[in-house]
């Protein structure tokens, strides 16, 4: 059975990513970020073909007791979390390394009791204002970390950068100095630069003197890894970054639309001429936003183009007159190398992010 669509995921693109980021940072370990599924990759492939990371961080202890499950030994960082009493008991028992963001969750390791050493990053808020401690509260909750016996003495430091993706403002800088005067002369692990931050300030990965922790500075790659800009004026080829996922569906369907006649829900696309139009086996179901209704367009044998009528649950139509040869069982290229999921994404003034991990379930991840 044929897949409603289908999401080809290059190994090798994936692996060319990491070298870049350990070219940006090469004095720095990479804990790759694999959250939402790995960005709607497929999150044990893609662990697979990144397997030279150095650690992985996901959003959930689900995510991570899977990737242990499924045999990863390499350290794995659980980045937002509650920290309930079952959470606590996952930890211990699949060894994961997890973050503490407020006072409530340092009090639920108080009442944690003794048992395995449990592996903390600590995130403070420098102005992303969303996780984190305050940094007035830095030495208070340090201090009590580090009184727990159970909590094991490689506590690492981690802020998270609002604004990097965009190198003209002054949050960035602002934020840099905040972090480097809350942690002052830290002896240990610091984690700070997110892609944009690894492709643009170097400051973030220890460039300079503004950084001064004796321990390691971990490179924390999420999007550029599934080759993907970060910047609205940067493509991923500015970037030294490959593409990873294409994204395809299948020509379900050709049909002749005579002049006049519409296509789709509304009726709001209608044929200035006797039109060949395909019918394509992907919907907004699939992740393929209904949003793009009428203004895209995606890559037949080659050609670009256009999508016409809405985005409907399980199919689209696109107009084959610049592909005449078109027919049923023809592959539909909906973003890849061309159109990329970031000129998608800029025509719906929204993020790439959202589009890569609104990639639906029934789609078939299959390793190119």
């Amino acid at each position: 059975m044929t897949a409603a669509a289908v999401a080809r995921i290059r190994s090798a693109a994936l692996a060319h990513n990491l070298q870049r980021v350990r070219e940006l940072a090469p004095a720095s370990p990479v804990l790759a970020v694999v959250k939402a599924n790995a960005y709607g990759h497929g999150l044990l492939e893609t662990v697979a073909a990144l397997s030279n990371a150095d650690a992985f961080a996901v959003a959930r202890f689900e995510a991570a007791i899977s990737l242990r499950q499924a045999g990863v030994t390499k350290d794995i960082v659980v980045l937002s979390t509650v920290l309930d009493a079952q959470e606590l008991a996952w930890a211990r028992e699949f060894d994961l390394r997890f973050v503490v963001h407020s006072v409530a969750q340092v009090n639920s390791l108080v009442a944690a009791g003794e048992g395995a050493p449990l592996h903390v990053w600590l995130k403070i808020d420098t102005g992303m204002g969303r996780l984190g401690i305050h940094p007035e509260q830095f030495v208070t909750v340090l201090d009590q970390l580090s009184s727990l016996p159970y909590v094991a003495d490689d506590i690492c430091l981690m802020t998270h950068l609002a604004c990097a993706d965009e190198p003209e403002s002054d949050m960035t800088a602002r934020q840099l100095a905040t972090f480097a005067a809350t942690i002052g002369d830290w002896d240990g692990d610091i984690s700070v630069a997110n892609s944009a931050g690894i492709l643009a300030w170097p400051e973030a990965l220890g460039g300079g003197s503004l950084l001064s922790s004796s321990g390691r500075n971990w490179a924390r790659p999420g999007l550029m890894l599934y080759g993907v800009s970060p910047f609205a004026d940067r493509s991923a080829s500015d970037c030294g970054l490959q593409p990873v996922m294409t994204f395809e569906g299948r020509l379900l369907a050709v049909r002749h639309i005579p002049q006049g006649h519409s296509v789709g829900y509304a009726a709001d696309w209608v044929a200035s001429r006797d039109t060949k139009v395909g019918v394509v086996n992907v919907g907004y179901a699939d992740g393929y936003p209904w949003r793009l209704s009428n203004q895209s367009t995606v890559v037949v044998n080659g050609r670009i183009i256009p999508l016409i009528g809405r985005v409907s649950m399980d199919m689209i139509s696109v107009d084959l007159s610049e592909a005449p040869e078109a027919q049923v069982g023809d592959t539909v290229v909906l973003w890849g190398e061309q159109p990329t999921v970031s000129e998608l994404a800029a025509k719906l003034q929204t993020s790439p992010y959202e589009l890569l991990t609104g990639v639906g379930n029934r789609v078939q991840r299959i390793k190119a």
